[in-house]
C-alpha cells in the first residue's frame, strides 16, 4: 500500500468538498441577497427611501446582529443593477459577495459588466479586482475596444491593451532612459504583464537577432497564449516617430519568418512610447501594429 498516495488522495477530497461548500454557501447568500433586494425595492416604492433605515434598526434589534443602512442598501442596488441586468444573466456565482459590493460603487454600467465579466473569466480575488478598478482600466480601453463589447462582438489581442499602459515607478523620476522603464518593467514583471492583458507570458527582453551581418536587439518578446502569437515590444521615450514603425515592422518579419511556426497566428507589435502620434498611426498600413502611451506611476 503506497500511504503516501492515499494520504494525498484523502487530502485532495477535502479540498474539493470545502471549495464545494463554498460555492454552495456563497450561491445561497447570492440568492438570499437576491430576494432581500426585491422585498427591499418593492418596499421603497410603498414606503420611500426612508424604509431601509427603519429596517436597518428593526433587523438589528429584532436578529442581535448589525445591519447596516449601506448593507441593505447594496443588497437593493445588488437586484436592481446586477440581477434585473439583462446582459449579466445568469449572475455569476463564482463571485463572492464582496466582489459584488466593490462593483456596486461604480454608477457606469457598462465598466460594472466589464469588471464581472474580467473576474470571472480571470478568476480575480477581490482584492485583484479592486487593484484593476483602482488602475481605471476600464476606463483605459479603447474607445473601439468598448464599442465591441456593448456589441458583444469578438474582441483581439490588441483590444483589450489599454492606453496609457502604468508602469510602476519606485524611483519616482519621470525623466527616464528606454534602459531605466526596461528595468522598471523587468521588476514588476507580473504587473507590466496583467496590464497588457489576458494570456501573455514573458520569453526574452534585449532579445537578439540577426539581421543580415548585424544583430539586432528587440526591447521586449512575448508572446500570448490565448492568440497564439509573438509579440514584439519597443519602448521609445519619445513621441512617435514614422521610423519607429519601419523599426518594429522589421523586427515582426523576422519573428514571422524565423520563430512563428504554421499553426501559429502572425506577430504583432506594440510601441510602447511617451506620447502617441495617431497622425502617424492613421497612415500605417499594417495593422498588427498598434502605439500606447505609458504613464510611470
Amino acid at each position: 500500500m503506497n500511504y503516501y498516495n492515499e494520504l494525498k488522495k484523502e487530502l485532495i477530497k477535502k479540498e474539493i468538498s470545502k471549495k464545494a461548500r463554498d460555492y454552495a454557501n456563497n450561491r445561497n447568500d447570492l440568492n438570499t441577497y437576491y430576494r432581500v433586494g426585491k422585498i427591499l425595492t418593492e418596499a421603497g416604492k410603498h414606503y420611500g427611501e426612508g424604509i431601509i433605515k427603519e429596517y436597518s434598526v428593526k433587523l438589528t434589534k429584532d436578529l442581535n446582529q448589525k445591519y447596516s443602512i449601506r448593507t441593505l442598501y447594496n443588497m437593493r442596488l445588488y437586484y436592481e443593477k446586477i440581477c434585473c441586468n439583462e446582459k449579466l444573466q445568469p449572475v455569476a456565482a463564482i463571485l463572492t459577495w464582496s466582489h459584488y459590493c466593490e462593483l456596486l460603487k461604480l454608477k457606469n454600467e457598462d465598466e460594472i459588466i466589464y469588471y464581472i465579466n474580467t473576474s470571472k473569466n480571470k478568476n480575480l480575488s477581490k482584492r485583484e479586482l479592486i487593484q484593476k478598478i483602482k488602475s481605471k482600466e476600464y476606463e483605459r480601453l479603447p474607445k473601439e475596444t468598448k464599442n465591441k463589447l456593448n456589441k458583444v462582438e469578438e474582441l483581439n489581442v490588441k483590444d483589450l491593451i489599454p492606453n496609457p499602459i502604468i508602469i510602476r515607478n519606485n524611483n519616482l523620476d519621470n525623466e527616464l532612459n528606454e534602459h531605466m522603464i526596461k528595468e522598471l518593467i523587468l521588476n514588476n514583471l507580473d504587473n507590466f504583464l496583467s496590464q497588457l492583458g489576458y494570456g501573455f507570458s514573458y520569453i526574452g527582453n534585449e532579445y537578439k537577432i540577426k539581421i543580415g551581418d548585424r544583430y539586432n536587439y528587440i526591447d521586449l518578446l512575448l508572446f500570448n497564449i490565448e492568440y497564439n502569437c509573438y509579440v514584439v515590444i519597443e519602448l521609445k521615450v519619445t513621441e512617435l516617430k514614422k521610423e519607429h514603425i519601419g523599426q518594429i515592422e522589421v523586427y515582426m518579419n523576422y519573428i514571422d519568418n524565423n520563430l512563428k511556426k504554421v499553426t501559429q497566428n502572425k506577430t504583432i507589435g506594440i510601441i510602447i512610447c511617451k506620447k502617441d502620434n495617431h497622425f502617424i498611426m492613421e497612415y500605417c498600413s499594417d495593422r498588427r501594429i498598434l502605439s500606447r502611451e505609458y504613464l510611470l506611476k
